[in-house]
């Protein structure tokens, strides 16, 4: 993890200086030093370079943070999860943020997209770096935004991306999809649920 993290770090610097540099002579340095990252991160995951330089260094502009957002819903005490196809593990509802919406609006879209239920947003309950939550490692920065939902409609409906749809008490979870969310971050989501006092973050 700490190799990646420098990988990443690497990756940023050679991305801002692609865009603000004026010198040939440094834009040519900075374009060897995103290679130096993108061959480094073959290396480390086995991936095709091919690859990596498309997922990993393809865009540009000042690199920032990706944003995920994640709904948090409850009935009768018990927590909606989805079962997600590409790993058959489960998760909260939710996805990377789209251009053109609000993070909210997001939540209703991905908990309407992945689970067949209409929802309304109640409150911010967490924002946290996914590098400091005990996820496996990403070759991206996220940013991830938890928020506290209501049902107001709808009913249990698979989709593309999910098989199942199902609600789970705390002490009975499923085996979580671990890229998307941690058993850590759904117990502090229940207990910020229970005494919604104050917004988690880091």
């Amino acid at each position: 993890m700490d190799i990646l993290a420098y990988i990443k770090r690497i990756q940023a610097i050679a991305q801002g200086g692609l865009t603000y540099s004026q010198s040939e002579y440094d834009l040519e340095r900075y374009e060897e030093l995103r290679q130096i990252s993108v061959e480094m991160l073959a290396k480390l995951s086995n991936e095709p370079i091919e690859k990596i330089k498309i997922e990993f260094a393809s865009e540009k502009g000042y690199q920032t943070p990706k944003v995920d957002v994640r709904a948090v819903c409850f009935k009768d005490n018990k927590i909606l999860l989805v079962k997600e196809k590409s790993d058959g593990k489960w998760s909260l509802p939710g996805g990377w943020c789209d251009v053109g919406y609000s993070p909210s609006q997001m939540a209703i879209k991905e908990v309407w997209e992945e689970s067949g239920y209409k929802v309304e947003v109640l409150k911010l309950l967490a924002l946290y770096d996914k590098e400091c939550h005990g996820h496996p490692m990403d070759i991206y920065h996220v940013y991830k935004l938890f928020f506290l939902c209501n049902i107001v409609g709808g009913e249990a409906k698979s989709s593309i991306e999910t098989s199942e749809i199902d609600f789970f008490s705390m002490e009975e979870l499923p085996e979580l999809s671990l890229n998307r969310n941690t058993y850590e971050q759904l117990e502090k989501v229940y207990r910020l649920y229970k005494n919604p006092t104050h917004t988690d973050f880091d």
